[in-house]
């Protein structure tokens, strides 16, 4: 048995490999977001219906678990969080679509986890410096000017463990599904595949609060 989950289509050029169905996949997610923007827009009522109506609920549930730790600065960064959900929520869905290895998780890759972390820590450090100006940067000499050491390594580890954890999760789920509709083709990959579903709402979700916590301690007092 020969596993198609986490494997690529690597193209070269310039001297760089690219994962060809990470970049396609990713295009594609990229278009399913604008689309449920769009329809959730396009005809904005008081008494929302459809799409609309579906997005709002959403939404407003988001709102009400992160809008707490961010407080005045939530509207600088709503939208971002927003995105970030909604994308991870279709990325990790994706993959889990039947298909003759056509269709895979963006975030079964773990350059595209790895790029959502590394954008995540440069929005925390905009806002921390929106909020505290340049002073924000002494907290890494907190409590004592020795201890940057130790707060440049949490800061390394955050995007690292952000993306890991993220990746593992969703490549480890499209593995088990393979290996199961390989051995009980009937139904055993339709349970995995219900709580595979389960799991991608939950990763988009953590991924997302965890940002969120990050965003509400570069704002705080004590960072």
């Amino acid at each position: 048995m020969e596993l198609h989950a986490g494997h690529h289509t690597i193209a070269h050029f310039a001297g760089m490999s690219f994962n060809m169905d990470t970049l396609y996949m990713t295009w594609l997610v990229m278009a399913f977001v604008i689309l449920i923007g769009w329809l959730a827009t396009r005809k904005r009522a008081m008494v929302p219906r459809g799409t609309q109506n579906v997005m709002e609920l959403i939404l407003e549930g988001l709102a009400g678990q992160l809008k707490p730790s961010l407080g005045k600065y939530w509207g600088l960064v709503s939208s971002i969080l927003f995105t970030y959900f909604l994308f991870l929520l279709i990325s990790n869905e994706l993959g889990l679509i039947p298909s003759p290895h056509i269709l895979a998780s963006p975030t079964n890759d773990l350059n595209t986890t790895l790029g959502l972390a590394l954008t995540s820590s440069v929005i925390v450090w905009f806002v921390g410096i929106k909020a505290h100006g340049p002073g924000y940067f002494k907290h890494y000499l907190q409590p004592f000017a020795p201890f940057i050491v130790i707060n440049l390594l949490e800061e390394v580890a955050k995007p690292i463990t952000l993306s890991f954890r993220l990746f593992g999760n969703i490549l480890a789920g499209e593995i088990m599904l393979e290996v199961l509709n390989y051995l009980s083709p009937y139904l055993t990959p339709i349970i995995w595949l219900a709580f595979s579903l389960v799991v991608g709402i939950i990763q988009a979700f953590v991924f997302t609060i965890l940002v969120t916590s990050y965003l509400g301690m570069s704002i705080g007092e004590e960072h």
